[in-house]
């Protein structure tokens, strides 16, 4: 089964909560994974708060996303 983002509730900060298809719910905290210039947008707390499920994952306007498998790794 490929692992894909199902719900994404943002918390606060920079930390959101996942559903993923397996059932796990995982808490990530992206504040220090925005590194790239595609993240530079992010660094901005009402753009980051602006993300939406988009094949099977979250995804920025900015088209900057985060491979589910990655965010399930990262989460606690």
């Amino acid at each position: 089964m490929f692992l894909e983002v199902s719900q994404a509730e943002y918390l606060d900060n920079y930390r959101i909560k996942l559903t993923f298809n397996n059932g796990e719910i995982r808490t990530v905290d992206l504040q220090n994974e925005l590194t790239g210039s595609v993240y530079k947008p992010l660094h901005q707390l009402d753009y980051f708060k602006r993300f939406q499920l988009k094949y099977n994952t979250i995804e920025w306007a900015n088209g900057a996303d985060y491979a589910p498998e990655y965010l399930y790794e990262l989460g606690s």
